[in-house]
């Protein structure tokens, strides 16, 4: 049952980019089928070009999972979108989001590392039409970090996020890719420390490094363009997707067990919530954050999980 306010008009439509990993996008595939209202939802699956010869027998096995997903009628319809070079995971994510936004006045983003919940789509769906007008939200996400048990059904925090996640067409609007620009704004901005998240996990640096050309990443520009136009997402307070894309199968992963989260159900419908930041969940989140740091040495479970994520990871390996 929905709220009178927060019924839904259609399904949004899902993007979802892959490269090189079939068994990865095929669980992450059957993962979206069984949730309900997968029928309704039109998905568009982006398969990124060759990057190597070593990748032709890959690439070539998940577009034929792809191809199946087109042919089992468990979606509204299953586009496949076959690229001819390899655009790395940014441009991929850049260019396919930005298309389908040209059709269509929301989208639910996912890529083949990421198994969801059977109520993502419901959460997404009516998050997304429950805080359609509202211009302090940017987006919506699905995955949250292994915290402890403490936080509400859901949550706003400042900034955007890559696992899982929605956003409408005015949302994306103020995506802005020129990173330097960014970091300019940054450096200008009382709010610098809090960009790091308390000191949690060092976003200007990779800000920094995404200006100087070291990583190639969509993420910490869609963070940053978020943050500094002081927007806010909303969170689920326990995880609707996992992530097993950090076993070590993409170029750039790494292994991080700390990072593992137990996807869980939700409570729904999605309740209307203060449009404010969650000081709570700020601080829980910068305290899990700070505490999985021992694990992997001086460098946060975040940045471990996201070196990959932010030089062009798993899907496309840039």
């Amino acid at each position: 049952m929905f709220y009178a306010h927060a019924v839904l008009r259609d399904h949004a439509p899902v993007v979802l980019f892959a490269y090189r990993r079939p068994d990865h996008l095929r669980r992450a595939l059957d993962s979206l089928a069984v949730n309900p209202g997968a029928d309704q939802t039109k998905l568009s699956i982006y398969c990124d070009g060759v990057k190597s010869a070593a990748d032709v027998d890959a690439v070539e096995q998940v577009r034929e999972v792809a191809r199946r997903a087109n042919d089992s009628g468990l979606f509204a319809s299953a586009r496949v979108i076959e690229r001819d070079h390899n655009m790395g995971l940014a441009g991929s994510v850049i260019s396919g989001v930005t298309e389908t936004l040209g059709g269509h006045d929301r989208v639910i983003v996912m890529e083949d590392d990421l198994v969801v919940s059977p109520d993502f789509l419901e959460y997404m769906n009516q998050a997304l039409e429950l805080y359609a007008n509202n211009e302090d939200v940017i987006s919506i996400h699905g995955f949250m970090y292994s915290v402890p048990p403490v936080l509400p059904q859901t949550v706003f925090l400042r900034g955007a996020d890559c696992w899982g996640w929605a956003t409408w067409r005015r949302g994306w609007e103020l995506f802005e890719p020129d990173s330097q620009k960014l970091l300019k704004e940054l450096d200008k901005s009382p709010d610098r420390a809090l960009f790091d998240f308390d000191g949690a996990f060092p976003y200007r640096q990779m800000l920094k490094d995404q200006a100087a050309g070291t990583i190639d990443s969509w993420a910490v520009r869609w963070y940053a363009s978020a943050f500094l136009a002081n927007k806010l997402t909303l969170y689920p307070g326990q995880s609707l997707v996992e992530n097993i894309g950090q076993e070590g199968s993409g170029t750039h992963s790494q292994s991080a067990t700390s990072h593992e989260v137990v996807v869980s159900g939700i409570q729904l419908p999605v309740k209307a919530i203060e449009v404010s930041e969650s000081a709570l969940a700020r601080q829980v989140v910068s305290e899990t954050l700070v505490s999985a740091r021992p694990q992997l040495g001086k460098i946060s479970h975040r940045l471990a999980s996201a070196l990959s994520l932010l030089r062009g990871r798993s899907a496309n390996d840039s």
